[in-house]
């Protein structure tokens, strides 16, 4: 097997998988396969993985940027737009192109000084794991969902019930808009020109290239049987084979091993360096391309006619209007500033959320936060024994959890507005958020005529959403969750805990 089938064999397998974990709804994938998350640049150097990020660092600078052309999911997207580009045009040739030193520089620059001043939204939007996770959970996820609802009408007709009917919603309009352009924007670049993304403004491409150029293993070019015909150039899909010079700018070359396939001479091989042979080095000409872009991607207002929208029909249902102050982070996040310096918004929490609770914010964080998950209880509520989120989180943005100490965290506390709950209102009888609280932070307590009504300890409240979700009031509920920009801890453990140290102190 030559060195390109082998590449993209592993490739193949590799970005199957990793989609597939992205849009396994019926969690068919056992959760091992969280490993694939595991292996990404980005998420390792958030989660203080540094013993992964040496070895992909030792790995580029042993055998080239490998990384780039198996192990990257949108590295592969663009492999496979670029595969099809070529069967609609069999005469596709691609062109030697010069460096775009500064932009490329520039980009990571930005994104460094961005990260480092506590902004995550410049890394979010160019982390290439976190921008293929949001494609396929926003974009991809919907469409895979409608597949398989059609799938079990078939079978259901054939009383097979193989294929269960799922809901299809889009989590966030916002989301699947900034999903839809990065689908729409690297893709057209991956049609016409290849991986032009990966060697401008991927700042992982950025990191790996300037290692590349140092790397052991490199395709070569054999100078004394050359004949200059310009294959290996019509072939590279990262533009960086000089073949009028015989020279290939390292940096760029992403191991796809195109050339070495196209060659009739067998003047290009993948080896260690030999005498004769060009050694590795950028392009010196100026830099006279034209295929120069800049992404740009502007967040639009989106969220203000839903507000209007919930503010008069509160006034047609004489609700008492209210507005959360803090929104609440997943279980495990600690608080809302680790949170936002940690989390890409790569979405995989959100896809596999089995209550449906995680959503991709819009300006609830701020603008540093757009994308970020937060926990919205609109849909469903926070299964109390769950820890499903902490378990796959690759950036370390929600640390792990047992489901005792899930238990004793308080992500946010119960609020409770008397005027807009139906016993009051209505003078009739509910209760759903009292039956639905795990800790009992609700009890119904005597109103009057036989009726009761909720009573609320915010202090043992653990922030699960249940009685939220449940509140048949609307558009603004009669109680909700208010979240904590530091994660506690739930008073009754406090007070528990308080307990075994005073019985420790009488030696029991």
């Amino acid at each position: 097997m030559t060195l390109k089938k082998t590449r993209v064999s592993i490739a193949v397998i590799l970005s199957a998988l990793i989609t597939f974990y992205f849009l396994d709804f019926a969690s068919l994938l056992p959760s091992g396969f969280g490993f694939l998350a595991e292996i990404q640049f980005i998420p390792d150097l958030l989660s203080g993985s540094l013993l992964v990020v040496l070895v992909l660092l030792l790995l580029t600078l042993l055998l080239g940027r490998v990384y780039c052309s198996i192990i990257c999911p949108l590295g592969i997207f663009q492999d496979l737009i670029s595969w099809i580009s070529k069967r609609f045009n069999h005469k596709k040739k691609y062109s030697f192109s010069n460096e775009k030193k500064i932009l490329r520089y520039s980009v990571l620059a930005a994104v460094l000084i961005a990260f480092f001043a506590g902004g995550t939204i410049l890394l979010s939007l160019l982390d290439p794991y976190s921008a293929f996770g949001r494609m396929i959970t926003n974009v991809f996820r919907p469409v895979y969902m409608a597949g398989n609802n059609l799938l079990a009408g078939i079978f259901n007709h054939f009383n097979n019930f193989t294929f269960y009917t799922v809901d299809i919603t889009i989590l966030s309009l916002f989301s699947f808009i900034i999903g839809l352009l990065t689908f729409i924007i690297i893709g057209l670049l991956a049609y016409k020109y290849g991986r032009t993304y990966c060697n401008t403004i991927c700042p992982v491409g950025s990191i790996l290239g300037f290692v590349s150029r140092f790397s052991l293993l490199k395709v070569r070019i054999n100078e004394e049987t050359c004949n200059n015909c310009g294959l290996c150039t019509m072939k590279c899909k990262a533009s960086c084979i000089d073949s009028k010079n015989k020279k290939v700018d390292y940096s760029r070359c992403i191991d796809c091993f195109n050339c070495v396939d196209v060659c009739k001479k067998k003047a290009i091989s993948y080896r260690f360096h030999r005498k004769k042979e060009v050694t590795a080095s950028a392009p010196a000409t100026p830099d006279n391309s034209k295929r120069t872009f800049l992404s740009v991607i502007a967040a639009t207002a989106m969220i203000a006619p839903t507000k209007l929208y919930a503010q008069g029909m509160a006034k047609i249902n004489k609700n008492t209007a209210y507005e959360k102050k803090h929104p609440l982070t997943p279980p495990g996040s600690e608080s809302t500033e680790h949170f936002l310096h940690h989390c890409t918004a790569c979405h995989l929490c959100v896809a596999k959320c089995p209550s449906h609770i995680l959503k991709p914010a819009f300006t609830e964080y701020g603008l540093g936060g757009i994308m970020q998950p937060r926990m919205d209880f609109k849909d469903g509520y926070c299964n109390y024994d769950c820890t499903l989120c902490s378990q796959i989180c690759p950036n370390d943005a929600i640390k792990i959890l047992t489901k005792e100490e899930k238990h004793r965290i308080q992500v946010g506390k119960v609020q409770y507005i008397k005027t807009n709950c139906i016993v009051y209102t209505d003078e009739t009888s509910c209760g759903a958020c009292s039956e639905h609280c795990p800790t009992q932070a609700i009890k119904m307590v005597p109103y009057k005529n036989e009726l009761t009504i909720p009573s609320v300890n915010p202090d043992i409240c653990v922030g699960c959403g249940g009685c939220e979700y449940v509140c048949p009031v609307r558009p603004y509920r009669a109680i909700y969750v208010e979240g904590n920009p530091v994660h506690l801890k739930a008073q009754k453990f406090k007070e528990a805990e308080k307990e075994d140290i005073q019985l420790d102190n009488f030696g029991f």
